[in-house]
């Protein structure tokens, strides 16, 4: 156990979600939109974005400990509220620390996007408390998957068109968020299937939970795949570097699938989940210049 309880707490690991989706919406603002785009609005969007995934993170840490889903048994990294490093109720005053700075560097956001984006930032900061807490949390609903579709996928794109060009650029923007979402989904799914023992003692319902382990596992496949048959679409965008380009990462996908189908939920999970971090960003990375490129 290294490095600083909060920096612990924030699972700097799992935060290339918000960061591939920023990176991938702003290849495809730049690139549909045909001129540059205001990077340091980009730059305001990823570190909200990073807030407000840091502040779910957070209240994940101490709403799982407070209902039983983390215990001294768990196989995943360690959390501070469970380990008594820090306590529950101080880690969800810096919960909202982070909230409340993603909402003040969403102002200019607000004011460059209009309506859609106030829209996204409300809805993402009630989603990222609701997750785990609050009366009906959905990641013990079984809508976990749903939840990062929507916020790390849907919202994230289309958010990031109508801050850097003022318009929604559909169908495209769907596409991308499509990919980015499912890949985010794939994170939780390796998350959720390695943790199926002590989510079902803990009552968390998560469709892994729900389901089993060989659900699990074609969830995950299902996951890490669609995203490139989605590269099509770049084609017809006449785009198709963008739906090369992320080809080159199809070795680790491959090789991340056959992990999860060949070992059972352990700690050697934690590796496929860092694994699928870095599939997404290289994929997002690729994608992105791919979008850019001519």
């Amino acid at each position: 156990m290294t490095g600083s309880p909060w920096l612990l707490a924030a699972r700097p690991k799992t935060l290339s979600a918000s960061l591939s989706a920023v990176l991938l919406g702003t290849g495809l603002a730049t690139g549909l939109s045909g001129q540059p785009v205001p990077m340091t609005l980009a730059a305001l969007a990823l570190t909200s974005a990073l807030c407000i995934q840091v502040g779910t993170n957070l209240v994940n840490d101490a709403a799982d400990f407070e209902k039983g889903a983390d215990t001294a048994d768990r196989l995943g990294p360690v959390r501070v509220t469970q380990s008594g490093l820090l306590h529950g109720r101080r880690v969800m005053l810096g919960a909202g620390a982070f909230f409340l700075v993603a909402a003040l560097l969403g102002i200019p956001l607000i004011v460059a996007g209009g309506i859609p984006i106030l829209v996204i930032g409300v809805l993402s900061l009630v989603a990222g408390y609701a997750y785990t807490a609050g009366p009906f949390p959905l990641a013990y609903l079984g809508l976990g998957e749903l939840f990062v579709l929507l916020f790390f996928g849907l919202a994230a794109v289309k958010g990031m068109a109508y801050v850097l060009t003022g318009q929604g650029l559909s169908p495209w923007a769907e596409v991308a968020a499509l990919q980015v979402g499912l890949q985010s989904s794939a994170l939780l799914a390796v998350n959720n299937c390695r943790d199926i023992a002590g989510d079902r003692k803990a009552g968390k319902r998560t469709l892994a939970a729900r389901f089993g382990e060989r659900f699990a596992r074609v969830e995950i496949g299902v996951l890490v795949a669609v995203p490139y048959l989605l590269g099509a679409a770049w084609v017809m965008a006449a785009r198709p570097w963008a739906a090369a380009l992320p080809l080159l990462t199809l070795p680790l996908a491959i090789r991340l699938v056959r992990g999860v189908w060949n070992e059972a939920p352990s700690r050697r999970y934690n590796v496929f989940l860092a694994q699928t971090a870095l599939l997404q960003l290289l994929f997002c990375a690729l994608a992105a210049a791919g979008l850019v490129a001519r």
